[in-house]
């Protein structure tokens, strides 16, 4: 085995042989680990034959998640860039990081000390230093990788990401140090404070985002440092470049955006209170977008999450069968325990049924049987169109100053289709996209969000191609009002009435045990929508986080 002889040959004292095997300590500063090699290393051990050789199967023993990990991480601090790829599943993606990783990130004296293994997954952290010409900068990390076992020989190799790497890499990103493409902004809030990362934890994406779009239209300079590059997956899924190190600071430009400095604080300490939560407020009367928060602070699920709506779709549903004369608010609705369709058969929480009653009275519970039994009645592109023309949803035309997704609604068939009108199917929405549709109710037409006025790039906001008419209009405020007033969003909305409007949603997802809880509401001239991941029932979760910033905002 090469490299296990090249290791012998390093050494200047023979080492002890201990039953049968050889410890060797891996030197060097910061890095405190050690492998057990022997004739053969304990993870290549195949039981083989002069004729035959049996590939190892079975789960990892703690030696060769141990000798593996070891032999990446000795050989990537060491800059043997070949031997560490070599160490992986995949070598190519590997060999072209690691490379980067001095040539392109100008990274040395890099130091990597594992820690504890938890099975397959073996935890490390780094110390290195970012220089560039004359400048250097500290840079400090933690990462982790995860051993596998390779299928066609049982070989023990670290499972490549980029990840591995640098935890904020996605395959197919690079780490670069040098002069910033983009200068840096400040960026204001609507009363001309200065919003920061430290203050807002939740608005470093936006930043990010910001920086992105307008670094170089606000005047500024840029400096130097090392940031994330985004590759084609990630530019996609419309992360923005980031920053991890600055060595030099540029000159910010200035660019004011609609943030309320009262709603945004108020937005961070609500999501705070739950996992997993996020939530973003509106000016129904303009689209400015007045706070936007989420508990978890590496990806900004308020804007880019793509997650199914749930109930709450059922705003969007309810007015297209209030304009297609297939429902209204105070004629009789059939809400039946389960219906079929498509040769699915959907349920009601807990199978209740409403025996005699209206659509109001089946929308403000949230009776999905009362519009699955309507699917039969729709063409498979009615609610895609009535997404698109009349809320201004899944075009992916949005421009509100940072990347969005700007929700979708596909064309479907038969079950699928039925169990987009309860927003579950290929539906997919975030709470930007909720908090629009409330705003579009309140409103009474589609206004697309911003945070940052157009005024200031003159980019062209979306429009939706048609108003609902004034009767479908009425009926469908009727039923979100009836809905916080005496519904499933009640208890959330208490003390808010009687000028609002709301609608609770729960989606299940498969591995969860807990369904997503959604809630939208407006309120005045407020409008906003959250998401409690793997919360619950979104009139006991989202709920009270939407109807508290609705308050404060009133």
């Amino acid at each position: 085995m090469g490299k296990r002889r090249r290791v012998a040959e390093r050494r200047k004292t023979r080492p002890a042989v201990l039953g049968g095997m050889i410890a060797v300590v891996v030197g060097g500063a910061g890095f405190g680990v050690y492998a057990l090699y022997g004739g053969a290393a304990a993870d290549e051990r195949t039981g083989a034959t002069a004729d035959h050789k049996t590939v190892r199967t079975g789960p990892l023993t703690a030696a060769e998640v141990r000798t593996a990990s070891t032999r990446f991480l000795t050989a990537w601090r060491q800059g043997r860039v070949s031997e560490a790829a070599a160490a992986t599943d995949d070598p190519s993606a590997a060999a072209k990081l690691l490379t980067g990783y001095t040539k392109d990130a100008r990274l040395k004296d890099v130091t990597l000390t594992p820690g504890r293994a938890k099975g397959a997954t073996v935890p490390f952290s780094v110390k290195a230093t970012v220089s560039y010409r004359n400048l250097g900068k500290p840079f400090a990390y933690g990462s982790s990788l995860t051993v596998v076992r390779r299928a066609s020989d049982g070989r023990p190799l670290v499972d490549w990401h980029s990840a591995v790497v640098h935890p904020d890499l996605r395959d197919g990103d690079t780490l670069v140090t040098g002069e910033s493409g983009t200068p840096p902004v400040k960026a204001l809030d609507r009363a001309g404070g200065e919003i920061t990362a430290a203050k807002y934890p939740s608005l470093g994406t936006v930043l990010d985002g910001l920086r992105e779009k307008y670094g170089k239209k606000a005047g500024g300079t840029a400096g130097v440092e090392l940031r994330v590059v985004r590759g084609k997956a990630a530019k996609a899924a419309k992360l923005s470049d980031k920053t991890l190190v600055e060595l030099s600071k540029g000159t910010p430009g200035t660019v004011r955006t609609t943030l309320s400095p009262v709603l945004q604080a108020a937005a961070e300490q609500q999501v705070d209170k739950r996992a997993r939560a996020s939530v973003v407020v509106l000016r129904p009367s303009t689209g400015e977008i007045l706070a936007v928060a989420n508990s978890g602070h590496g990806f900004n699920t308020a804007f880019q999450g793509s997650l199914a709506p749930g109930s709450t779709m059922k705003v969007i549903t309810s007015s297209l069968l209030i304009e297609k004369g297939l429902a209204s608010a105070d004629k009789g609705h059939p809400c039946p325990k389960t219906s079929k369709y498509g040769g699915w058969t959907f349920h009601n929480d807990d199978d209740f049924e409403i025996k005699g009653g209206t659509f109001k009275a089946s929308f403000a519970r949230s009776c999905n049987t009362a519009f699955i039994s309507q699917a039969k009645k729709l063409e498979n592109d009615d609610l895609t169109k009535q997404a698109q023309q009349v809320f201004g949803l899944s075009m992916n035309n949005w421009a509100i100053g940072v990347p969005t997704f700007d929700g979708s609604v596909p064309v479907q068939s038969a079950a699928q289709m039925a169990a987009s009108l309860i927003g579950q199917g290929g539906v997919r929405m975030n709470p930007l996209n909720m908090a629009s549709v409330a705003a579009t109710v309140r409103s009474g037409r589609f206004h697309q969000p911003y945070l940052v006025s157009p005024s200031v790039d003159h980019r062209t906001l979306a429009t939706a191609s048609r108003t609902m008419s004034a009767k479908t209009l009425s009926q469908l405020r009727e039923l979100m009002n009836y809905t916080a007033a005496y519904g499933t969003a009640a208890e959330a909305m208490s003390g808010l009435g009687p000028d609002f409007g709301a609608k609770t949603g729960s989606a299940e997802v498969d591995g969860q045990k807990k369904p997503n809880g959604w809630f939208t509401a407006y309120k005045g001239d407020l409008a906003a929508a959250g998401v409690v991941q793997a919360g619950g029932h979104g009139g006991d979760t989202a709920g009270p986080i939407v109807a508290k910033l609705l308050k404060l905002g009133s």
